[in-house]
C-alpha cells in the first residue's frame, strides 16, 4: 500500500471510497468550516492521537490538511501507535483540491 500521495491522487480515491476507508482533515476547526473534502472527518492535528483508537476498524486512513506538514505530523504521530492503514496527503493540501475544482463541502 502506497503510504504518500499528493493532493491530486485522493480525487480518485475519494470518488470511490468504501465505507472501510476514512479521509481525516487535521486542520483548525476554522479551516475546516471554510471548506473541506465531502464527508472528511475533523480532527485536528493536536488532538488527532487521542482518536487512534477510532482508525483501528478502517481499512484506510487518509490525513490531509492545507499543505502536507500537519497531516505528516499527525502520520507520524499515530505511526507511534502502530497503526499500519494510514495513508498520508504530504504534497499539496485542501487548496489544492479545491483549486482542481473538485468537489467542496461547507
Amino acid at each position: 500500500m502506497k503510504t504518500h500521495i499528493a493532493m491530486e491522487e485522493l480525487h480518485p480515491i475519494y470518488t470511490s471510497l468504501q465505507s472501510s476507508a476514512v479521509i481525516v482533515d487535521v486542520r483548525t476547526h476554522k479551516e475546516f468550516s471554510e471548506g473541506r473534502v465531502p464527508g472528511s472527518l475533523h480532527i485536528p492535528v493536536d488532538v488527532i492521537i487521542n482518536h487512534a483508537k477510532d482508525f483501528v476498524n478502517y481499512s484506510t486512513v487518509y490525513l490531509y490538511c492545507k499543505s502536507g506538514g500537519r497531516s505528516s505530523a499527525a502520520y507520524q504521530l499515530l505511526m507511534t501507535t502502530g497503526l499500519k492503514n494510514l495513508v498520508v496527503v504530504d504534497d499539496g493540501g485542501f487548496p489544492d483540491w479545491a483549486a482542481a475544482g473538485f468537489e467542496v463541502e461547507r
